[in-house]
């Protein structure tokens, strides 16, 4: 065995064929990362017969008094079962590493333990799961578990809607509330449109609260990805708005006076009048709400008479699967359910597409109703996606005095 340098071409080749083959594990996504400050490598290995049997995409940069740090995002590309031939490279990727002043190297491989449905229940089992984990801590790595958050470089649990039914089926298959949000967001005017490198700024005005990373890292997404990036815009139309405002203030208007005239009819039973009167006084407060929408839509028309964006998503294609890579909206428009539409329209697209797989990415694994998430989690599950859950974490110590002394000075720090 032996580790070697490949080039660019010779990595992406070999990356896109293998098992474990992902968007993180490609130059567009090194070259992304080169241009947010880290250095990247594209390691390969070969057998004695010169067979290249593995590789990786390694990001790395110097942290620590001159020492740097490396992580293999959903890497490494190679046969995590064959015990001895893992401690084999590991040994020699050890041996390569320390010479070259790294402390520690992270991985994450994109390999998954089971398979659930969106209730959490474990519907398909990795057999080879629990052996490949003891295989990587048989090769020195230490396994930081199966936690259930966001705790970790990539998330553990993502939620993918196959697209191999009928359109028609997958919708139906929604939960009923999600569809519901669906229809609303078509009523009020909510439209779904690809949108080009020119609105990614608006786009980032969506997403920079939430996330550190700057414009340019999007933009360098859009560039190296190219035609495997997609950036679709949720955009509102004011007219449409408008017009279904004032429906909605019009028919619950009627509804509050043929309220208040059965209310005065009504000399009869007691029990009828009060619940007449609960009704009315709600009809009450539907009134003020959709007289106030009414208001808005009416101006948002005067300010923006052609439409505006309200919300966004940015999707990278790998492999046949679409996967949502970012997204962000409007929080004045919260009500209008951009995000669901924009999934919706989305999933449809790529189904045309011929896609065998939408990606909506992150979900936490707490299918509980005391998650911290719960809000992410209810919002995707209603999709009724499958849920792959994935092995987790592995940090490989290369030299543990300065990994030791640089991990408690960031204890330190964050106290």
């Amino acid at each position: 065995m032996k580790i070697i340098t490949l080039k660019e071409e010779q990595f992406d080749a070999y990356a896109k064929n293998h098992k474990y083959r992902n968007f993180y594990q490609s130059s567009a996504y090194g070259k992304v990362m080169e241009r947010e400050g880290y250095m990247i490598h594209y390691l390969g290995i070969i057998d004695d017969m010169e067979n290249l049997i593995g590789a990786s995409l390694l990001l790395y940069k110097e942290v620590f008094m001159g020492y740097k740090i490396a992580y293999a995002p959903r890497g490494f590309l190679f046969d995590y079962s064959n015990s001895s031939l893992l401690k084999e490279f590991m040994n020699r990727l050890k041996r390569l590493l320390s010479k070259q002043g790294f402390m520690s190297l992270k991985i994450d491989p994109f390999i998954p333990v089971c398979i659930r449905d969106y209730t959490g229940k474990i519907m398909n089992i990795n057999a080879e799961a629990n052996l490949i984990v003891e295989n990587l801590k048989g090769a020195n790595l230490i396994y930081h578990g199966q936690n259930l958050y966001f705790e970790t470089e990539k998330p553990r649990f993502e939620a993918l809607i196959t697209l191999n039914q009928d359109i028609k089926k997958i919708y139906q298959n929604f939960d009923k509330r999600t569809r519901h949000k669906i229809k609303k967001a078509i009523r009020s005017g909510v439209e779904v449109v690809l949108g080009t490198e020119k609105e990614l700024p608006i786009f980032y005005e969506f997403v920079k609260k939430k996330h550190s990373r700057t414009l340019t890292f999007y933009q360098n997404i859009y560039r190296f990805f190219h035609e495997d990036c997609n950036l679709y815009l949720a955009q509102l139309n004011t007219e449409t708005f408008v017009i279904s405002s004032k429906q909605l203030y019009e028919a619950e208007l009627d509804r509050n006076d043929r309220l208040a005239r059965e209310i005065q009819e009504q000399t009869g039973s007691q029990s009828l009048k009060k619940r007449l009167i609960n009704e009315k006084i709600e009809s009450d407060k539907l009134v003020n709400i959709y007289k106030k929408d009414l208001v808005w839509a009416t101006n948002l028309l005067k300010d923006y008479p052609n439409g505006l964006i309200i919300g966004a998503s940015l999707n990278l294609c790998y492999d046949k699967t679409a996967t949502l890579f970012i997204e962000g909206f409007d929080s004045r428009f919260r009500a209008l359910n951009p995000n669901y539409l924009l999934k919706w329209k989305m999933l449809d697209d790529y189904k045309r597409k011929d896609y065998k797989y939408f990606n909506l990415n992150a979900i936490s694994g707490d299918f509980t109703d005391d998650n911290r998430y719960l809000g992410l989690n209810e919002m995707k599950l209603g999709f009724h996606p499958l849920i792959t859950e994935y092995i987790g974490e592995f940090d490989f110590i290369i030299n543990s005095l300065p990994y030791n002394l640089y991990k408690n000075l960031n204890k330190d720090k964050k106290k």
